[in-house]
């Protein structure tokens, strides 16, 4: 019979694949596939904007849950057509623990692909404002997505980003583990609409929902727009980097790489 998802393990070991291909990409590789991710974020964010506006004069609860169901897009971009985001890229750490990668290669892949990510981001909120796609309310509601980002305190942004890419990465590895692409899609959706809904801060889309909004005229800084995306990147590798790769690997894979070493 044919299988049809990967078993826990069975996803570490993959995962571990995975982080061996992401860092033998080239630079030049790394950095188009993160410009790429970045847009492709920028348009679940775009989406997110103006569905919950749209919704917003009907009922704010339901505005709420139609941008956060709209946003995964996003990610569905990234995993099925193929790019590099940073977020994703944290389970890196799976291939580094077990050996297979080295921290230059990993440090490597994380700065050029957050970089490219940060390059289409932008790329993308300037195109949309020069093409004139968001005005009107929701223009204000994307100015409100911004400020409302950007004036969040140090320790919120920290653990809110970690909270966002426990989420995030659990969404790659349940997409690793379906082997169809409606089921790839499925695993994306509910984690990523879960973040959203609760509000928690994904360093790469607030790449493009804070320059979106400083292009509209929200009343936000450069250095309100920095710290939030370091406290913010900061937030994500405690969450996507440490805590699930780190668990996954001590239940799923510490064991085997113990017994290879000893024979």
């Amino acid at each position: 019979m044919e299988k049809k998802f990967l078993a826990p393990k069975e996803i570490a070991n993959a995962m571990v694949n995975v982080g061996v291909g992401k860092a033998n990409l080239s630079v030049t590789a790394m950095f188009l596939l993160g410009i790429l991710a970045g847009a492709f974020i920028g348009f679940g964010g775009l989406g997110n904007t103006i569905a919950s506006q749209t919704f917003a004069a009907i009922d704010p609860g339901v505005a709420k849950l139609l941008g956060a169901a709209v946003f995964p897009v996003g990610l569905m971009l990234v995993v099925v057509c193929g790019a590099e985001l940073f977020t994703g890229n944290n389970l890196m750490t799976l291939a580094l623990m077990n050996e297979k990668i080295t921290g230059g290669q990993l440090l490597k892949n994380w700065c050029v692909v957050w970089i490219g990510n940060l390059v289409g981001s932008v790329a993308l909120a300037l195109m949309l404002y020069y093409g004139g796609v968001l005005g009107g309310d929701a223009g204000t509601k994307a100015i409100a997505i911004a400020e409302g980002k950007a004036t969040l305190d140090i320790m919120a942004m920290i653990l809110r980003g970690a909270l966002c890419n426990i989420l995030v990465v659990l969404a790659v590895w349940m997409a690793t583990s379906a082997q169809d692409i409606v089921s790839k899609l499925f695993a994306c959706w509910f984690p990523i609409m879960l973040f959203v809904l609760c509000g928690f801060e994904h360093s790469v889309a607030n790449m493009y929902f804070i320059p979106m909004g400083m292009l509209l005229g929200a009343n936000i800084t450069i250095a309100q727009c920095a710290t939030n995306l370091v406290c913010v990147t900061i937030g994500n590798l405690i969450g996507g980097a440490l805590i699930i790769p780190v668990i996954y690997y001590v239940v799923y894979l510490a064991a085997d790489k113990k017994k290879a070493s000893n024979v």
